[in-house]
């Protein structure tokens, strides 16, 4: 007899995406929705909280309905609802969970709260329902989650199973991008603007500094953003044209390397099977060639639509935690600051 599929339908509502999917099995995308606020915030160079909680009041029912149509399912066809409880901006935050709750209130479903970064992980496992299956990630893994507020390492010795090994102490990786692109003029999200300039730059231009730490998995991107910034004041005081691209090919060289040798050094300390990189940061191309041209790991890295914030992550990650019959009650609170330890 075969087993019966489970259908999760994933709320994700953490910054400033307003996403929701309907995922088979923590592996088959049946729809994958997202309302993005980038435009919004461009302006503030950065996310305003209280705008993107009132985003996402306006537009998440059409955005879970759309999911579900897109999927061709009802609420009866679901075994779960799953919503992003943390980490993240508090009331962004809430409006997921609380319509998470009513959702499964209503339909006399389990809840299961996710944490944000554990469904970064489980974008390594996702694919469409009309493309051919990818092969599961094998154990133990080392993950690097990159990405705007997150920069560790993550040590998996299976499902649910997180060892955190290390992380930044200061700008994580995407806050650095953000930073430089504005020291350098260039439009916010900073990610893809430093990368669009670096294709046209020499990364080797300048010699940026790498931070030197005594913890050895654990990351600091500050000194190299000052750096940037020493480098820009004194080329404008001579009064000559910033070399924008030349800057930005050799910052992004500067982050990819720090990234890439850290997260190397660890499977092979940890004797990783393979490794996982995901997190919005993981669809920079120069991190994603730097991965792909080494042969002694093979590497997943989620599609670009999978790197940055998405529903579909975190209805993979709650299969796991419902086949472990874990749910949560429907009092539970939203969780801003969430260490994925805490998971385990």
């Amino acid at each position: 007899m075969k087993k019966k599929s489970l259908r999760i339908l994933g709320i994700e509502s953490s910054c400033d995406e307003t996403a929701a999917a309907v995922v088979e099995d923590g592996r088959v995308i049946h729809s994958s929705v997202i309302a993005s606020q980038v435009d919004l915030h461009a302006k503030f160079g950065g996310v305003y909280p209280e705008l993107a909680s009132r985003e996402h009041i306006k537009v998440i029912d059409t955005v879970i309905q759309d999911a579900l149509q897109q999927a061709y399912m009802q609420l009866r066809d679901l075994d779960a609802i799953a919503v992003t409880r943390g980490p993240g901006l508090a009331g962004s935050l809430v409006v997921g969970v609380n319509t998470a709750k009513a959702m499964a209130m209503t339909a006399n479903l389990p809840i299961i709260g996710i944490n944000h970064l554990e469904g970064h992980l489980y974008s390594a496992w996702l694919y469409e329902a009309d493309s051919k299956p990818l092969m599961e990630p094998k154990f133990p893994l080392i993950a690097l989650l990159v990405s705007g507020g997150h920069s560790e390492l993550v040590l998996m010795r299976g499902h649910l199973n997180y060892q955190h090994l290390g992380g930044t102490i200061d700008d994580a990786a995407g806050e650095a991008f953000d930073k430089v692109a504005r020291l350098l003029n260039l439009t916010y999200p900073g990610g893809p603007s430093i990368q669009k300039a670096a294709a046209e730059g020499n990364p080797s231009a300048y010699n940026f500094p790498k931070a030197r730490l005594s913890e050895p998995w654990n990351f600091s991107f500050s000194g190299l953003k000052t750096a940037v910034l020493r480098t820009v004041e004194e080329i404008k005081a001579s009064n000559k044209d910033v070399p924008v691209a030349d800057i930005a090919a050799s910052f992004q060289a500067g982050v990819v390397a720090t990234l890439f040798d850290k997260t190397m050094d660890a499977a092979r300390e940890f004797k990783a099977a393979e490794i996982i990189v995901a997190g919005g940061v993981s669809a920079n191309k120069a991190l994603r060639e730097a991965f792909c041209s080494q042969t002694k790991y093979k590497v997943h890295i989620p599609a670009i639509s999978l790197c940055t914030d998405n529903a579909a992550m975190i209805a993979g990650a709650a299969y796991y935690h419902l086949i472990e019959g874990q749910a949560d009650e429907l009092n539970f609170d939203v969780q801003p600051t969430w260490p994925l330890a805490e998971v385990a």
